[in-house]
Formats: structure tokens, C-alpha cells, sequence
């Protein structure tokens, strides 16, 4: 029986799923990520419910003193969460998933690892509350921070300093769209002992899997497109070893900052159409990005998705597509006030990710807490306009951008 159990502790780290019955082996496929996704959930509840039920309960009853059922108060842990946060840790290649109340509860979480005096290295045009976040209140507890172009290893290499801790990259970057090497970022970090954190956000697990490149952390907004439908507010975390995944779920309980049952459901619902919400709205993104370029009004485009990207072959070989956020810029006579009133079908809101098509001015919004001279000097300026592209049909969503850029 020993024996047996270490065969298959040896087969399962392969890429494919081998299981024992009755002395022989049968060898399963591994199964397609758009698989795995439309079955999270099933099978795991004692029901038969094909759709993981929403527990909502604060505490649990225990068999008998001593002894639990796994589930004592649902801060610590709650059914429907760790349907959640198991399939996160399946879907990014780690070994414990951590679900939030948000984007920002799950980086303060990750950040509550470190102590005063620590440094990160941090991506410099990254989204703003993140930056927030650094600058104004761990500032305030002694945990410093230098912003650097994270697509130069140089820049990266050159910040390193006794205290460094860890690199806390964003890629694609938000809202300049740049493409660092995540594998280079891993390498550098691990030769000089730091932890390589990524924010995981615009492309999901769907398309890029920052653990299996050799990151440490990854996390996400999942508010955005792992939600997908602009209805739920929530944060997610992954771990690649479980030193830091003890760690992380000790601060998880002790910080609070979790995300409730019905929360946790919806992203589950999300991911179930994570998939097939993705490829079309990259599609439709990349229509879009092209259409944009040829634009007499538009001065620049910034998509990965667009073979004169600077980042374009290194996003090839990092994840299987560009997603679909795209930035553009536009000339200095245009008058965004007024094109931002023209909207008929693209909503003018923050956030991204959900079926339906947002467009965001990060200069006053996503960005404000950035202060004015680096915003400039990053090309965050006053003509810069970011889309989340949704899953409308193209066509509609190229007229109405032709219609409020026509003067």
C-alpha cells in the first residue's frame, strides 16, 4: 500500500492523471481548462447539487468535543469559500488558494507578510490604489517601496537593496499596457533570495499562470474577470509552496478580511464562463485595438495584442492570449469631457472585466492618487482613455466608439 501511494504521489506530478484500481493503471487525459472550469463545483456536495450550494452559516456545530468537521466559524473557513479557493489553487498551479473582500484586502493581506524596514520593488505604472496602498499606508508602518520599469531587469536589479524582500510586478501593466518577463523577474528574485508577486489581473488564470513561471504569489481583483459580471467585489490569492500558503492563511483568519458565502459563489459562477467570456472579448478587443490605430483622433494604441507591440512576442511566450483591456491616447485638440458624454453603448465607469464594454479616464479616476508629475512622466496624461472591451458585438461597439470620436 505504501508503495502504491508513492507511485501515485510520482504519477500525479506529471501532466497526466494516473489512478490505481485493482492493481493496474489507467491513464486519464488531463482535462481542458474550459473543463475544469464548467466543473467547478460539481460533484463535492453530499446532495448531489450539480451548482455548489451558498453556506450560509457563521459557525458549525462539532460531533463531539475535540473533533471538528473542518468547518468551525466561517471566518476560518466556510464550504463555499474553499470551493473557491481550491479551484483557484488548481486553476494557477498552486497549492492554496485565498479568497478576500477585495482586490486591495487580498494585497494588504499579502503585504502583512512583511515587517517595518522591508523593501519592495514595485511596478511604477500599476493601478493606482495599489500604489495608494504602498505609498500611504505601509509607508506609514516603515515598508518602503521603489517604482521602477519592471520590463528592464536592469532597473529591477539596480533597486535591490540589503532590505529588498520581494518584487511586486504587474503585468500587463495597468493602463500602459507593458509586458514584463515574468520568468527573467523569477530568476533575478530567486538569485538574490526575494519573492516575485504578480499581479494576475488582467489576463486570469484563463490566460496566464504566473506560478508555473516561477512567481511565489499571485493574485488577483476578482471583481473583474474572474467575477466577470460587474456584480461582485472580491480579492484572490495563490500560493506555489506552502511555508507561504501556512503563512498566508494564518493572516487570512487572524486579518478578517474574507470574502462571505454569497460572494464567494458568485465568483465561482463567473469562473464557470471565464473561458468562453475571455476569448470573445480578446477578439473583440483586438478588432478594436486595429480599428483604433487607423483612427485620424487617435495619437497611440496600447494592446499587446498588436504585432507592433513592444511586448508582443514576450506575451506569446508567457500566456496563451493579450486580453482584453486596451489604452489609447488621443491628440492634444480632442476634447475628452465631450467624448466621454457621446457614449451610447461603452459605459463611462471604472473598473474592468465584465461582459459589458467600460471606458475609464485613469488620469482623474483609477490613477488620481499617483501624483501629477509622475502620471506625466509615465504617459498617464490628460489624453489617455482605457477600455474594457465586453462581449457586445463588435460591430456595435465600433460604431459607438466611431460616433463620440466624430466631431
Amino acid at each position: 500500500m505504501i508503495l502504491e501511494m508513492r507511485l501515485i504521489s510520482l504519477f500525479l506530478s506529471r501532466k497526466r492523471l494516473y489512478y490505481f484500481f485493482g492493481g493496474g493503471i489507467e491513464i486519464v487525459k488531463e482535462q481542458n481548462i474550459l473543463t475544469k472550469l464548467a466543473q467547478i463545483g460539481n460533484r463535492l456536495d453530499p446532495t448531489g447539487a450539480i451548482s455548489f450550494p451558498v453556506y450560509h452559516s457563521s459557525t458549525f456545530a462539532h460531533p463531539e468535543l475535540g473533533k471538528s468537521t473542518g468547518y468551525d466559524y466561517s471566518r476560518s473557513a466556510n464550504p463555499t469559500r474553499k470551493v473557491l479557493e481550491d479551484s483557484l489553487a488548481a486553476l494557477e498551479g498552486g497549492c492554496k488558494g485565498f479568497a478576500f473582500s477585495s482586490g486591495l484586502a487580498a494585497i494588504t493581506t499579502i503585504l502583512s507578510l512583511f515587517k517595518s524596514g522591508d523593501h519592495f520593488i514595485v511596478t511604477e505604472d500599476l493601478y493606482g490604489g495599489t500604489y495608494r496602498l504602498f505609498q500611504q499606508v505601509f509607508n506609514e508602518f516603515g515598508i518602503e517601496a521603489t517604482f521602477v520599469d519592471t520590463t528592464r531587469p536592469d532597473q529591477i536589479e539596480a533597486s535591490i537593496c540589503p532590505n529588498t524582500k520581494a518584487v511586486f510586478c504587474e503585468t500587463p501593466s495597468n493602463p500602459l499596457m507593458k509586458v514584463a518577463d515574468i520568468r527573467q523577474i523569477c530568476r533575478l528574485a530567486q538569485s538574490h533570495h526575494l519573492l516575485t508577486i504578480v499581479d494576475n489581473t488582467f489576463l486570469s488564470p484563463y490566460l496566464q499562470r504566473p506560478l508555473q513561471l516561477g512567481a511565489d504569489i499571485v493574485v488577483h481583483s476578482a471583481s473583474k474577470f474572474i467575477g466577470g459580471h460587474n456584480d461582485v467585489i472580491a480579492g484572490l490569492v495563490a500560493a506555489r509552496e506552502e511555508h507561504l500558503a501556512e503563512r498566508l492563511g494564518f493572516l487570512q483568519n487572524a486579518l478578517g478580511a474574507v470574502l462571505g458565502p454569497q460572494d464567494s459563489w458568485l465568483l465561482i459562477r463567473g469562473l464557470k464562463t471565464l473561458g468562453l467570456r475571455l476569448e470573445c472579448q480578446q477578439s473583440n478587443a483586438l478588432r478594436i485595438a486595429h480599428w483604433l490605430e487607423n483612427h485620424p483622433l487617435v495619437d497611440q494604441v496600447f494592446y499587446p495584442g498588436l504585432s507592433a507591440h513592444p511586448g508582443y512576442d514576450l506575451q506569446l511566450s508567457q500566456s496563451s492570449g493579450f486580453g482584453a483591456i486596451l489604452s489609447f491616447s488621443l491628440k492634444d485638440h480632442c476634447s475628452i469631457p465631450d467624448i466621454l458624454q457621446k457614449f451610447k453603448v461603452i459605459s463611462f465607469a471604472e473598473s474592468l472585466g465584465g461582459v459589458e464594454s467600460l471606458i475609464t479616464y485613469p488620469y482623474i479616476q483609477t490613477h488620481a492618487d499617483i501624483p501629477e508629475e509622475v502620471r506625466k512622466r509615465l504617459g498617464l496624461n490628460e489624453y489617455l482613455l482605457r477600455i474594457s472591451v465586453g462581449i457586445e458585438d463588435c460591430n456595435d461597439l465600433i460604431d459607438d466608439l466611431n460616433q463620440a470620436l466624430t466631431f
